[in-house]
């Protein structure tokens, strides 16, 4: 659930253990938090994407009072999109102190565009705010803006370019994981 949602339906899925950072979370806490993700947005298909009946001419909008009337899921994910986000840290837009999924259904014919995540760092999606206010009664000092880059500044990189920096992201995705069985070695006492 969410106290302040951007949309109907948007909802935060929180790991059973709070910690501050996705880092923290263990192999297996990362793939029961995904694997929540994906099921909430069937369910959430489910109840708020619209269909049409070709037949009848007819729309109908599901929602929280009605059931189903998809005959599969993969049906009712064909009728809308989702925004899937999480600010990882205080930089990020992060207000509270804790890592969340947030999962927003997007109808068709929603317009927003990128400008929901605008909303989502602006006051209308600050969660933690409220909450500072209610519990505090004072919030942490508020994270820069999502900057939104004009399209027209973004430059298309060569296929030279990218990958040297896929060798170089390789190159370090190799030492951690050298680190990490380092690590649990000497955890385990080897």
């Amino acid at each position: 659930m969410n106290h302040k949602p951007l949309q109907p339906g948007h909802v935060l899925i929180i790991p059973f253990r709070l910690v501050p950072r996705l880092t923290d979370l263990t192999p297996n806490e990362v793939t029961d938090l995904f694997l929540t993700v994906q099921k909430v947005q069937k369910m959430l298909a489910s109840l708020y994407f619209t269909t049409s009946s070709p037949s009848s001419g007819t729309t109908t909008t599901n929602s929280t009072s009605s059931a189903p009337n998809y005959s599969s899921i993969s049906q009712a994910l064909e009728n809308g999109s989702f925004n899937v986000a999480l600010q990882d840290g205080i930089d990020a837009g992060q207000t509270v102190p804790h890592v969340h999924v947030h999962i927003i259904p997007r109808v068709k014919g929603n317009e927003e565009g990128d400008g929901i995540y605008q909303r989502l760092q602006s006051e209308d999606g600050n969660v933690g705010g409220a909450q500072w206010d209610l519990e505090v009664r004072r919030r942490p000092p508020a994270s820069k803006p999502f900057v939104q880059v004009e399209e027209s500044s973004r430059q298309v990189r060569s296929d030279e370019v990218m990958n040297e920096e896929a060798r170089l992201y390789a190159a370090r995705m190799r030492d951690l994981d050298g680190e990490e069985e380092s690590e649990s070695q000497r955890q385990n006492g080897f």
